[in-house]
C-alpha cells in the first residue's frame, strides 16, 4: 500500500434528521481526492468514529470506497472494545477498504502484552493492513512496536502523543529489527504545526484535518515544507495554523468540531457533531472564518 502526499481525513456528514448523509459524504470524499489527497482515512477521529454504530460505519466505508473509486487508498478507523473492533475490521474488509487505522481500546489501559494481543486479534479478524495509532490508552514501548511490526498486517505506526524521545527510540528499534518497509506518521491534532519537528526524526507522513475544509492551504503547506520553502512554511504556521490551534484549544473536542464547521463555511452542509462533542459557538465560527480567510490569502501568494 502506497501512501504519500497530503492524507485526507473526511468528516462524517449528518442530515437534519441526524442520520448519515451518504450523498454529501460521497461528494466530500470525491472532491478531496480530486483536489489531490494522497489517501483517504474515513471514519477516523475527524470522522467521529466513536459516534458511529456498526451499520453507519459500514455505510461510511462503502460510500468512501465508492467515491474514491480506486484513485487513492481508503483506510478506515477501528478500535474500542475488542468485539466491536473486530466487527469494524470485518466490515471494512467486506466493503473493500485498503486498510485500518487502529485506535485505542476503550477506557482501559492494558499492559504491553495486552496491547499486542489486541492488535493481533483485530488483525486476524479483518486481514487488512493496519496502522497502529498511539494515543490515549494505547501507549507502546519500542519493543512492543518492533514485535508488532513483524506481523504481516501491521504496516505502520502513527504517533498521537508527541513524546519525541519515545518516538525516536521506537523508530530506531523497529528499523534495527525489521528488514522491510514500515511507515511512521505524525498523528497529533492539527499535525502541520509539528511537521517540521517530526521531519527532524525522519517522519514525513502526517494527518491533515485541515485538508477537509481548506485543501488549498493544506496543499500549499505540504508543497512548501517538502520543497524547502521555509518562508512560506513559517508564514502559514504563524498566520493560519497557530491561530487555528489556539482556537482549537479553547474547548475540548474542537479538533473535530472546528473542522466540521470549516467544511460548512466552505459551502458543504455536513451537519453538526454528535455528543459528547459540541459545535462551535457563533463567535468561534466567526473567528474560524477570519483565520481561514487569512490562510487562503497566504496560500494564494
Amino acid at each position: 500500500m502506497r501512501l504519500d502526499g497530503v492524507l485526507f481525513f473526511p468528516v462524517t456528514p449528518f442530515g437534519d434528521d441526524g442520520d448519515l448523509a451518504e450523498p454529501v459524504l460521497a461528494r466530500h470524499v470525491a472532491d478531496g481526492v480530486t483536489a489531490g489527497a494522497g489517501g483517504v482515512f474515513t471514519a477516523c477521529g475527524t470522522g467521529e468514529f466513536s459516534a458511529l454504530d456498526l451499520g453507519e460505519y459500514t455505510r461510511v466505508v462503502a460510500t468512501s470506497v465508492a467515491a474514491a473509486a480506486g484513485r487513492v487508498p481508503v483506510l478506515c478507523g477501528a478500535g474500542g472494545p475488542l468485539p466491536a473492533a473486530r466487527a469494524f475490521a470485518r466490515a471494512a474488509a467486506a466493503q473493500g477498504a485498503d486498510g485500518l487505522l487502529l485506535m485505542p481500546p476503550y477506557l482501559v489501559t492494558g499492559p504491553q502484552a495486552g496491547l499486542i494481543r489486541y492488535v493481533r486479534e483485530v488483525a486476524a479478524a479483518g486481514g487488512l493492513p493496519i496502522i497502529i495509532y498511539q494515543r490515549g490508552t494505547a501507549r507502546f514501548t519500542p519493543e512492543t512496536v518492533a514485535e508488532l511490526a513483524e506481523l504481516p498486517e501491521v504496516v505502520g505506526f502513527k504517533d498521537g502523543i508527541g513524546d519525541f524521545d519515545l518516538l525516536q527510540r521506537i523508530i530506531l528499534t523497529v528499523r534495527r529489527s525489521l528488514a522491510g518497509e514500515f511507515l511512521f506518521f505524525n498523528g497529533l491534532p492539527t499535525a502541520e504545526l509539528t511537521v517540521p519537528a517530526y521531519r527532524g526524526l525522519g517522519v514525513s507522513l502526517y494527518s491533515s484535518a485541515v485538508f477537509a475544509f481548506a485543501p488549498e492551504i493544506a496543499l500549499a503547506f505540504h508543497k512548501a515544507v517538502t520543497g524547502g520553502d521555509e518562508v512560506l512554511v513559517r508564514r502559514l504556521l504563524t498566520g493560519f495554523y497557530l491561530p487555528l490551534v489556539e482556537l482549537r484549544d479553547l474547548v475540548p473536542g474542537y479538533a473535530v468540531s472546528l473542522v466540521k464547521a470549516g467544511v460548512r463555511c466552505r459551502g458543504l452542509e455536513v451537519g453538526g457533531v454528535r455528543a459528547p462533542l459540541v459545535d462551535p459557538t457563533p463567535e468561534h465560527v466567526a473567528a474560524l472564518e477570519r483565520i481561514l480567510a487569512t490562510g487562503l490569502d497566504i496560500a494564494a501568494t
